[in-house]
């Protein structure tokens, strides 16, 4: 992002004279640098004082949803504050929208890197860190889902009663709304979408112990240490909820590349992809850290191949309407057919 973009979003004045009524160092901010995010919220790196700061907030076009999710994403990030779960540190939260214009937080900066991509030399080749990148993160998601929500506060933060019940009618209509694009050729999914979508429904698990949800789960939302195979943080939190811990490690598994690296989208993917944990070795990790019952994890992982691709095709049916481009959009409706023929596949396995 160009410096004429992100001083769209943030003034610097206006910003300065915030932080001093809550004491946040003094003197000049310098030092800014936009850093690389999951979505189109800003993320912008800066220096006041001897401290470092990072600031998160929503696009210069926020819809009504941009201020409750930054609430969320705040709340959630202090409630972890006395936790062993790994996540950026919240500094301070916002809600005058006189300020940027906009709900935004700071938070303190990870010291660490994302996995997707071309890997940290310091990574390649070896073998027993690549091995446990996986595992470390299947650790950090089983851990999250044994934390007592309610002692953190955040009793409300979610409506559990009938929480699984509701996800594939939710997705089905959410796939259905897509008609409205003219011309969109993704109509003909939707025989298979049903067929998952009753199965989903007829094999719904019938109790859960809830807990935290991240709700999009995957390489590229978490940073690694530089130094060692450990998380130094669970990143974008926007869709965190309280729900089924369990659908974390279905998306996880979804979205973790195949044998030959190749993932569901090449945004996901990481490189060389060597010595890395198999789906297997994954979910045997997630039993042997977490006392859940995985008998029923067929669901969870057909679960997560039918949104993520619903919201994949999302994409696919706007750029019929000119609202996205249409290359990304034929791949990601690859990206959709393959989870489709993966959801299947994960129905008829014992």
């Amino acid at each position: 992002m160009s410096e004429e973009s992100w001083r769209k979003l943030v003034d610097v004045n206006r910003l300065s004279e915030w932080m001093d009524t809550l004491g946040l160092e003094s003197g000049l901010l310098s030092d800014f640098c936009p850093l690389t995010g999951g979505t189109q919220n800003l993320l912008l790196r800066f220096k006041r004082g001897n401290r470092q700061f990072v600031l998160r907030r929503p696009p210069l076009h926020t819809n009504a949803n941009s201020a409750v999710t930054m609430q969320r994403e705040a709340r959630i990030l202090g409630a972890l504050a006395n936790t062993e779960i790994p996540h950026p540190r919240l500094i301070a939260n916002c809600a005058d929208e006189t300020i940027l214009g906009a709900h935004f937080y700071l938070m303190e900066p990870v010291d660490g890197y994302t996995a997707i991509g071309d890997l940290p030399e310091s990574v390649v080749g070896n073998s027993v860190y690549c091995h446990q990148m996986g595992l470390s993160m299947v650790d950090a998601i089983a851990d999250l889902g044994a934390v007592d929500y309610k002692a953190l506060g955040l009793a409300d933060f979610g409506k559990t009663e009938g929480f699984l019940n509701r996800q594939s009618s939710r997705w089905k209509k959410q796939f259905d709304s897509y008609n409205r694009y003219e011309g969109w050729s993704g109509k003909s999914l939707a025989p298979s979408i049903d067929k998952i979508a009753n199965w989903l429904s007829q094999n719904c698990p019938k109790k859960f112990t809830p807990g935290i949800v991240h709700g999009d789960y995957h390489l590229g939302n978490v940073m690694f240490c530089h130094d060692r195979p450990e998380l130094a943080a669970i990143v974008d939190w926007e869709l965190c909820t309280i729900g089924d811990p369990l659908l974390d490690l279905g998306w996880l598994v979804t979205t973790w590349p195949n044998p030959d690296g190749k993932a569901i989208v090449p945004t996901l993917e990481a490189r060389p992809w060597n010595d890395f944990s198999t789906v297997e070795e994954l979910i045997n990790r997630y039993a042997k850290h977490s006392h859940r019952d995985l008998s029923q994890l067929n669901w969870y992982i057909v679960m997560a191949c039918y949104k993520l691709g619903i919201i994949l095709e999302g994409t696919h049916a706007r750029a019929f309407a000119g609202k996205a481009h249409i290359d990304t959009g034929e791949i990601l409706h690859q990206g959709t057919l393959a989870l489709i023929d993966k959801a299947l596949g994960w129905m008829q396995t014992p």
